[in-house]
């Protein structure tokens, strides 16, 4: 066959391979998937994915000074699309950042395209890497660091031993909705713990106190922290059989604290119930 025949055809057959190659190339690396607590920039597919369940990597404080993050760590590579326009470094840095702020956290520190980020949810801390680089690239670093321990099910016996020691235990397995009073399905286990302490204890009677951090205005975490206490009584109530005559519900709202409402963590510790002994 004609040499020029067969180099045609060879182009050909190469410019029919290559859309389809290419597709390949710019699809999410088999097994990859974006944190679900943050999707990706609009036109960006995962070149390369990592996960590990548990491991050690470097942060920085507000201080810019570096910290150790331990928990399970997720590392994910962002590529543009072939055809799409690269967005700018800054412009991926403040995506993430006030994609950050919109579910209540914070930017810890920032450096150049470099930011890094924290989450503290139901008592979850998430941090946060991002590195914006040149060429349409950046990198997502995603630590999930262990439960706060105030977040561990407290069972009867501790209840009562803090009480019978102090008068009072602050309980941090009761979850509510954001800005409301609905006891979340996942409370349950901490409540059936508070029902058998009272079961435990036949004489005991408690106030349940809400409690609020000091963000939004005063009135309004007052009528919240009484609303969610009234909550919880209705639970323990309604579905452990706790006799009503047993629990008065109260709220302080964010009057108080039991850390500082300066940062993530100390919020988080100061949105709890009490059980204060009658």
């Amino acid at each position: 066959m004609n040499t020029h025949i067969v180099s045609v055809l060879g182009f050909c057959l190469l410019s029919l391979l290559m859309p389809s190659v290419l597709c390949m190339a710019q699809a999410d690396l088999p097994g990859s998937k974006d944190h679900p607590l943050l999707k990706r920039m609009p036109g960006f597919y995962i070149s390369n994915y990592e996960t590990k369940a548990f491991d050690t990597a470097d942060f920085k404080n507000a201080r810019g000074e570096n910290i150790k993050i331990e928990g399970r760590i997720y590392d994910i590579y962002y590529e543009v699309k072939e055809g799409r326009k690269a967005p700018g470094k800054l412009q991926v840095l403040r995506n993430y950042e006030n994609a950050i702020k919109k579910i209540g956290g914070t930017i810890v520190y920032e450096s150049r395209a470099e930011g890094w980020l924290k989450v503290v949810k139901n008592g979850q801390i998430t941090w946060i890497y991002e590195d914006a680089r040149t060429g349409g690239q950046y990198e997502l670093m995603i630590v999930e660091q262990k439960v706060m321990e105030q977040e561990i099910v407290a069972d009867a016996n501790s209840l009562a031993r803090d009480i019978r020691s102090t008068g009072h235990v602050s309980v941090y397995g009761i979850h509510f909705d954001f800005n409301k009073a609905t006891v979340k399905p996942e409370s349950q286990p901490t409540l059936k713990n508070i029902a058998k302490l009272l079961k435990a204890d036949t004489e005991l009677k408690l106030y349940v106190v809400g409690h609020t951090d000091s963000v939004g205005k005063i009135a309004y975490n007052m009528k919240l922290s009484r609303a969610r206490a009234e909550a919880v009584v209705r639970a323990l109530v309604t579905k452990h059989g706790v006799a009503q005559h047993r629990l008065d519900p109260y709220g302080v709202g964010p009057l108080s604290p039991v850390a500082s409402n300066e940062t993530e963590e100390g919020r988080a510790l100061n949105r709890r119930v009490e059980l204060v002994k009658e």
